[in-house]
Parts: structure tokens; C-alpha cells; sequence
């Protein structure tokens, strides 16, 4: 009996205390992106006339505890609301919680800077290309600085990012082209580059530039929000700031979520954790919530009663949406 009952006490302090090699996803917190966060707009313009409005956009988050013992585990995938994946899942191998946290925050920025030239392309404003990231030892790294404009590469001018690799097309290294380009408000310059060996192979020319799209107003916008990572929220903030920006009030005292990725040309991508996302939403009060169209099918299979789920393919497909549900008009839905 000593000997049975020492075996109980030490696998309930293991189950209890030792950590297992998995994590815990269940609904996380949802923001406002129309609203404040400790006194700030979470989305602000300055230099700008910009609107109120009296309805919300959530963006949606995803709760991950890394923290997780035996009996923590089996609880929390008991109750139904939660479930638990193997670390590796969403931790390289070695890799610390401070290089994830670096990591999400670096994607939850590039998230907010495709948001502002998404949404102000979609309103008509001009979007510029410049040069995010050189290589080292590379031809461009010989003439560019970081947030130099692109105004033509290979005698094609430059609107978007894409243009840059599109310019270098049927290009071969060894092979010299016109690079013109504009630093601060200095007048452009035309220089003659010559074409190296892409580091990864290849038959055609390597520049060395990471081209990124940047808004070219004469006004900012400002996203605060903390302790918040990973690039889902890029659509929420996309819509906010278009919301902000137009007199149009979109949401018309709605109360609306969503979640999705979302490039500088304004494509919605898929996300992760969507189903946990949507009970979060559904919670905090949303009646409405705006899908990735490839993440329809996992959303549809366990959203809450009464929450209805609209498709979207780019942020123009989520304006004509909010403009169509204000209007009392059919929108596409999960169901089809």
C-alpha cells in the first residue's frame, strides 16, 4: 500500500507540475480596431481629415499557452474549448519564446504597413516603391540606401513592387540596365548598374533589392496596439483605415469582426485558428464576421448560432460588403 500510494503521489506531481512538449489554442482576445486601447485610437490619422463612427471592427486573435502539464492538457481539451497540438507545430526546434515573440511582432508590422497601402491604393491614393532590404555586396547595394524610391528599373517604371521583378525578366547576369531612382526629395537619378549571379542560382539578373509598397502622402497613419503579433489582423486594419478615412460610414453601428492576412495589393489570405476565433468574436458581441474565402469551410464548421459569415477575397471585396450589409443587400456568404 506505501508502495502503490508513493506512485499516486508522484504521477499526480507529475502530471501536475511537469511540463509536456505541447501547446494549448483556444479564443483570444478581440480588438476594436475602430475603438481605443488605454486612451489611443487604435487607428489614427494625422495630417488628415478623418471620421468617427459608432460601430466596430474587431480583429480576433488566437490564444497559445505554452505553459502546459499532463493534467493541464487533458483539462483543457476536455472542456471542449481548447484544443492542444505538439510544440513543434508552432516552435522550430531550439527556438526561444523571445524569437517568437520577434518574430510576431515583425509579421504583426508588416501586417499594419500592407494594411495602410491596401487600403489607401483602394481609395485612390498614390503608392510608391521603394527599396525595404539591400543585400549586402550586391549591385544595389553599390548606389540604393534603404527608402529610396524606385522610379524605373531596366527602363520600365516602377508602380508596384511587382514591377521590379517583372523588369528584370529574361535579364542574364553580367548584363548592365538603367536604374533610376529617388532619395528624399532630391531630384531622380538615372545610374548604370551591372547585373550579378543570384546567391541561389538561376539564369536571370540579380539587382539585390527587397522592393516594398509605401503609401506617398502627405499625412500618417498610426496603428497602436501592443502585445499583439503574428500579420491576421492586416484586414481589420485595412478596413479601419479606409472607415477612418471616408465619410462613408461603412459600418453604420454594426458590430463586425474578421480576420485575415492582407498584402499591399490588397489580396486577403487565409490565417490559422479561425474556429477559435469566431466563438472569441461571437462573445464579445459580434454579429457579423468577415472570412478569408479559403478559410470558409473550417469557419462555417464552427461558428456560433447566429453569427453570420461573409466571404472576402481582397479588401475591396470586404468594402462592397459592409456597403451592401448597410444597404440591406445580399452579400457572399460561407454557405455559398
Amino acid at each position: 500500500m506505501v508502495f502503490s500510494s508513493a506512485l499516486v503521489v508522484a504521477f499526480v506531481l507529475v502530471g501536475s507540475f511537469v511540463k509536456v512538449p505541447y501547446v494549448a489554442l483556444g479564443p483570444g482576445p478581440t480588438y476594436d480596431t475602430l475603438g481605443d486601447v488605454d486612451g489611443e485610437h487604435v487607428v489614427s490619422i494625422d495630417g488628415e481629415r478623418s471620421y468617427d463612427t459608432d460601430g466596430q471592427l474587431r480583429m480576433t486573435t488566437v490564444s497559445l499557452n505554452d505553459d502546459v502539464t499532463l493534467f493541464g492538457a487533458l483539462g483543457l481539451w476536455v472542456s471542449g474549448r481548447y484544443a492542444v497540438a505538439p510544440r513543434e507545430e508552432y516552435f522550430r526546434p531550439g527556438q526561444t519564446d523571445e524569437e517568437v515573440r520577434k518574430e510576431n511582432v515583425a509579421q504583426f508590422r508588416s501586417s499594419q504597413s500592407n494594411a495602410e497601402v491596401a487600403a489607401l491604393r483602394t481609395l485612390g491614393y498614390p503608392v510608391k516603391v521603394v527599396a525595404d532590404e539591400i543585400v549586402d555586396d550586391s549591385p544595389a547595394s553599390r548606389v540604393l540606401e534603404p527608402g529610396d524610391q524606385l522610379v524605373s528599373v531596366n527602363g520600365k517604371r516602377v508602380s508596384g513592387m511587382r514591377d521590379v521583378t517583372a523588369a528584370l525578366e529574361n535579364t542574364r547576369p553580367g548584363q548592365r540596365i538603367d536604374l533610376t531612382y529617388r532619395r528624399g526629395e532630391q531630384q531622380p537619378r538615372t545610374v548604370q548598374i551591372e547585373l550579378a549571379r543570384h546567391p541561389e542560382g538561376g539564369k536571370q539578373g540579380f539587382i539585390g533589392v527587397q522592393p516594398a509598397d509605401r503609401a506617398d502622402v502627405p499625412f500618417t497613419v498610426d496603428i497602436s496596439l501592443e502585445d499583439v503579433g503574428g500579420p491576421s489582423a492586416g484586414a481589420m486594419f485595412a478596413l479601419a483605415i479606409v472607415e477612418r478615412l471616408e465619410q462613408e460610414n461603412l459600418v453604420d453601428g454594426r458590430h463586425i469582426a474578421g480576420t485575415g492576412e492582407i498584402d499591399s495589393q490588397g489580396n486577403v489570405g487565409p490565417i490559422g485558428g479561425i474556429s477559435f476565433k469566431v466563438v472569441a468574436a461571437k462573445e464579445d458581441g459580434a454579429t457579423t464576421f468577415l472570412v478569408p474565402e479559403r478559410n470558409c469551410a473550417e469557419a462555417a464548421s464552427a461558428a456560433p448560432e447566429g453569427l453570420r459569415l461573409v466571404r472576402v477575397g481582397t479588401l475591396e471585396d470586404a468594402v462592397s460588403a459592409l456597403r451592401n450589409l448597410r444597404d440591406g443587400k445580399p452579400v457572399p456568404t460561407c454557405a455559398g
